[in-house]
């Protein structure tokens, strides 16, 4: 594993969110919860300039105030950063804000999005290892051989551990699913790409980067029918390469959410099962209820028996009293 080369930190403001509606907004019976171990912000290390939850290496360099920036504007660089810890999640969703730009006409070649049992292994694809476990997501900014795709191009890939990534058509032959996204390089507004998973449902890509607040649908594929298999252990990770052509790859920020409720994000036997437990704890609080009621009855009959009681025995001695001063004349 190469050693990360981290540079002076420059500045600890931090970067401004731009909303942007989620992916699932309508949907209220999915809720979501930050994933901390997977987000990333400004200032990005701590007092001792390393970062809890994420690793750094090659060429990547680290602005407080601005950027992880993968790979500069020079030729031959490679850089990455990955979580520590797998995403353990079932059901997610990773927003990260990122930026292509450079100097020259001619750019290359571009960055990757990891989620792979695979973690800081620097290699061949966009910065990163060949004959990867799990899921890439490739921004590819410069065309090798693959006539008639307008580039930027975004694609997906799944790799089973064993097949090689094919560099000289630009992962023709192992495309999951991709669309072209010119105008993604460069962009005046802030560039976002948003992955969205629901476990044996759906994987979901949107980008922005033609207007601030605006998504755009990159593919939503069929989990089950794709052979989507992410690993149980999979690291989230980012990674980018330059060649002879060069550009900066910049990662402004991450924010991950552990996605849970009804809508799409479970299977049907689950929901199965929740809805018996409901009915089941339904019948335990009816029971509960009547039990309840049933015995502040029989409390109030033994309390107004007690008083009755006590009223009679008076009301005998009473008489009993009565009778005796009677009695004397």
């Amino acid at each position: 594993m190469l050693l990360p080369r981290l540079s002076t930190l420059l500045g600890l403001v931090g970067l401004a969110a731009v909303p942007a509606a989620n992916a699932y907004d309508g949907d209220d019976n999915i809720k979501s919860i930050p994933l901390r171990t997977h987000s990333l912000a400004p200032p990005y290390l701590d007092s001792d300039f390393q970062s809890r939850w994420f690793d750094f290496g090659g060429d990547t360099i680290i602005r407080a105030d601005k950027y992880v920036r993968l790979t500069a504007d020079r030729p031959s660089q490679q850089g990455w950063i990955f979580s520590r810890v797998p995403l353990t999640a079932t059901n997610w969703e990773i927003e990260v804000e990122f930026k292509i730009h450079g100097n020259g006409n001619l750019h290359g070649d571009g960055f990757a999005m990891w989620l792979t049992k695979q973690r800081a292994t620097q290699g061949p694809v966009f910065g990163s290892t060949d004959n990867f476990e799990g899921l890439g997501i490739f921004f590819d900014t410069y065309k090798n051989n693959r006539p008639g795709t307008s580039f930027p191009y975004v694609m997906a890939m799944m790799g089973d551990g064993q097949t090689t990534y094919d560099q000289a058509h630009d992962g023709k032959a192992n495309e999951l699913a991709g669309c072209s996204a010119r105008g993604l390089r460069g962009a005046s507004i802030p560039t976002k790409a948003r992955l969205t998973y629901f476990q044996d449902k759906t994987l979901t890509l949107d980008l922005q980067y033609k207007s601030e607040d605006t998504w755009n649908n990159c593919f939503t594929l069929d989990a089950s029918e794709s052979n989507i298999a992410i690993p149980s252990v999979a690291y989230l990770g980012f990674s980018a390469e330059t060649g002879e052509l060069s550009d900066n790859h910049d990662i402004v920020s991450v924010k991950s959410n552990n996605l849970y409720g009804v809508g799409g994000g479970r299977s049907s036997s689950t929901d199965s099962k929740r809805a018996s437990s409901a009915k089941n704890d339904s019948g335990r609080v009816k029971t509960r209820a009547q039990k309840k009621k049933g015995s502040w009855g029989w409390f109030l009959f033994k309390t107004l028996l007690f008083f009755a009681a006590i009223g009679g025995a008076y009301v005998g001695y009473t008489i009993y009293r009565t009778k005796q001063r009677y009695s004397r004349f």
